[in-house]
């Protein structure tokens, strides 16, 4: 059976070769993990945020994926650095992040989502350790949040299904 590499635009293939602030970051204000390795894509974000003025002051994250996720995750961090946690919530979507980095093939859009949903896991997170909800933000989970509980939900079950041999009964 052969495979067909996907067709990865230059853009992402540069993201993926030379990721944008990949890392772990020592004096992070927030840390937020999105994914599961048993299905294969995991982000980890870091965010360094200013807290009186609420601006992300410098971003970073450790993947481990496929190069769509690892060019989302360096792009979204390239897109947030700057901006306040407010701007971020509403003008980072993965539609955005997908035509940021050029494109992706269908089957890879879920990169996207789960780099969004790690983001905005990590700003809900920021909040919820202060004690404090802004106004702004929606009670419910965004599309991005909810599909990123959902592959790790999936990849939870999925790994209690498919047990290594000497785990199954005789």
């Amino acid at each position: 059976m052969s495979r067909i590499p996907l067709p990865y635009n230059p853009k992402v293939m540069d993201l993926f070769r030379n990721p944008k602030n990949l890392g772990k970051m020592e004096d992070a204000t927030v840390i937020a993990v999105a994914g599961n390795p048993a299905c294969g894509d995991m982000i980890t974000f870091y965010l360094k945020i200013n807290e009186q003025t609420q601006i992300i002051e410098k971003a970073q994250f450790e993947s481990y994926g496929c190069a769509a996720n690892i060019a989302t995750s360096s792009i979204v961090t390239e897109m947030i650095k700057g901006l306040t946690l407010e701007a971020t919530w509403d003008s980072i979507t993965w539609q955005k992040v997908t035509e940021e980095i050029g494109g992706l093939p269908s089957v890879k859009f879920h990169c996207g989502v789960l780099a969004v949903g790690a983001l905005k896991r990590a700003i809900r997170k920021y909040f919820d350790d202060r004690g404090s909800e802004p106004a702004w933000m929606p009670k419910e989970n965004t599309f991005e949040e909810k599909q990123a509980l959902e592959e790790e939900e999936l990849a939870k079950t999925l790994s209690k299904r498919v047990k290594p041999e000497e785990e199954k009964s005789p």
